[in-house]
């Protein structure tokens, strides 16, 4: 096993790592801080998380001298990494005299020249920033000896590409060149072939990169009762920090409007707010004024805050990296994360995929239901009362006159019990099923359902079951009775899992073909015998 003490780095980083809490490297830093030590230039292909912030922060707080001119340069796609980087080096800094400056975009410029005339050994920002001030003449990298590249990748992916090859080009001396990246796209690679001289690479696994303190599952929501289906899972966990991922800054603004109607301690963060706006969010989330902080993939980039114990995929990811990235924003420095993901009925062969290519199976949970989420809340209520009656003020008067009225129509644990009632009153309007789909002529228990197409699209009842099982997640056997026609088709399903049958075949393809389903109406009298029957694949 290695320890911090076996690098071969000085005493005062050495007892600045132990300030910090640090005892074992992670594994990127295992294998990078002796390679980067050195002096080469080094890849190093690693997730968000991994602690790679230390396994190029170490090395270069350590070569770094106490003489007043640029030494090192690090590069990051967003300002708040650029912000998290820098706090980082500070704390690795602290027994010994140097300065590091994070610049970026949305801070007076002239805030950062005068800093810079005041003289720093070590520049953290994002590309557009350091190469405005390096056209301006106001950062000298003629003298710097290590350039990092973080989150290359994501600079590629924000169109940094050509503001990173100008900047590189300004180096002229001899530098070590650090390259880090969760991904290795071509044009990364490329860049690594043009401005590094024979690096070398140092990657973790995957079982490495996604730790196994964070747990993973998946819910099966209904899009017309998502919302609320979010607000029972949240109220159902104890949620000390989360991140809420949504697909569009349309999805963002709705979402967070919605849960602040609700009470919960939300905001939300995406590409149409100001520079001070997106720092007055992640003030607030970073100092747990909110819970949650609902975000688009975009406008996650570079946030990195290590007590998020909750990320939740509101919208599913578009791809598996996506995934892979999004949950390793929980689990961070060894602690417990939890990675949920609400799932659609239309969105279940999506998650499939990502399974596939993750190549594991995400355990499903069921949405809790009002008597799950009023359980887990009884001691977090009893807690508050007891509160707000300890802190009773002036404000408890005002209702005397109520309380007495009030009491003389009803007993007290009727009073009690119905203003706690009023809490979950959303909820118990909205409960999950969320549909009436009448009389549907089906047997007892089970919902018949009409699709628009038959045998004319080779449907069989073994193709219709397998669809829906794949679907909704059900046993192929649960379904019911099976009768193709030529131009038609009906299918029986379960009453409990119906709204889901309903979400995902309506408006579908089967066989190529589109297909619309519908409640069935009540079977008639007599009806004829249908081409094709069966209850079973």
């Amino acid at each position: 096993m290695t320890y911090f003490s076996d690098f071969q780095i000085s005493e005062p980083v050495k007892r600045a790592i132990k300030e910090m809490g640090f005892e074992e490297p992670s594994p990127i830093q295992a294998k990078a801080i002796p390679i980067i030590l050195e002096g080469g230039d080094v890849i190093g292909q690693a997730q968000t998380g991994t602690g790679k912030t230390a396994a190029f922060g170490i090395p270069v707080v350590d070569k770094v001298t106490e003489e007043r001119y640029v030494q090192a340069l690090i590069l990051t796609p967003t300002r708040e990494l650029a912000i998290q980087v820098s706090g980082e080096l500070q704390k690795l800094s602290t027994h010994k005299r140097i300065r590091t400056l994070p610049i970026y975009g949305g801070q007076s410029i002239g805030h950062q020249i005068k800093a810079l005339k005041q003289g720093v050994q070590v520049v953290i920002g994002t590309p557009g920033r350091v190469l405005d001030h390096i056209r301006r003449k106001t950062l000298q990298l003629d003298r710097a000896h290590t350039i990092v590249l973080d989150e290359a990748d994501e600079m590629l992916d924000m169109g940094f590409i050509e503001d990173i090859q100008s900047i590189l080009r300004e180096v002229k001396g001899a530098r070590q060149t650090l390259l880090f990246s969760a991904t290795m796209p071509p044009a990364i690679k490329k860049l690594s072939h043009r401005y590094m001289t024979t690096p070398k690479v140092v990657t973790i696994n995957k079982g490495e990169v996604t730790a196994p303190l964070i747990d993973q599952l998946y819910y099966k929501v209904l899009e017309r009762s998502k919302v609320d289906s979010l607000c029972r899972i949240i109220d159902s966990e104890e949620v000390d920090l989360g991140i809420l991922f949504c697909r569009t800054k349309k999805g963002v603004a709705e979402l967070a409007e919605a849960l602040q109607a609700r009470g919960y301690l939300v905001d939300g963060l995406h590409g149409d707010l100001t520079q001070p706006q997106r720092d007055s969010v992640m003030k607030k989330f970073r100092d747990s004024s909110i819970e949650f902080l609902i975000a688009t993939d975009v406008a996650a980039r570079g946030i990195d805050v290590d007590n998020v114990t909750h990320v939740i995929n509101y919208d599913i990811p578009q791809d598996p990296e996506s995934y892979v990235h999004r949950i390793g924003r929980t689990g961070r420095a060894g602690r417990a994360g939890l990675a949920l993901t609400l799932v659609t009925p239309r969105e279940m062969k999506h998650l499939r995929s990502i399974e596939h290519e993750i190549k594991m199976s995400i355990p499903s949970q069921e949405v809790p239901t009002i008597e799950d989420v009023v359980e887990k809340q009884q001691n977090s209520w009893r807690k508050l009362i007891s509160e707000t009656i300890d802190d009773r003020g002036k404000e408890f008067d005002l209702f005397s006159p109520l309380v007495e009225e009030v009491l003389q129509d009803h007993s007290a644990e009727d009073v009690v019990a119905a203003l706690l009632k009023l809490n979950f009153s959303s909820d118990s309007a909205n409960e999950e099923a969320g549909y009436n789909f009448g009389e549907t002529g089906g047997a007892k228990g089970m919902v018949r359902f009409f699709i628009n197409v038959g045998r004319n699209v080779n449907m069989t009842p073994k193709i219709l079951t397998e669809e829906i099982s794949e679907l909704v997640g059900i046993p192929s056997k649960a379904v019911g009775r099976i009768d193709i026609f030529e131009n038609f088709t009906f299918v029986e399903v379960p009453e409990e899992v119906a709204p889901f049958v309903y979400e995902a075949l309506r408006y579908s393809r089967i066989n190529g073909a589109r297909v619309n389903l519908e409640p069935a109406k009540p079977r008639p009298k007599r009806e004829r015998h249908p081409t094709k029957t069966s209850n079973s694949s």
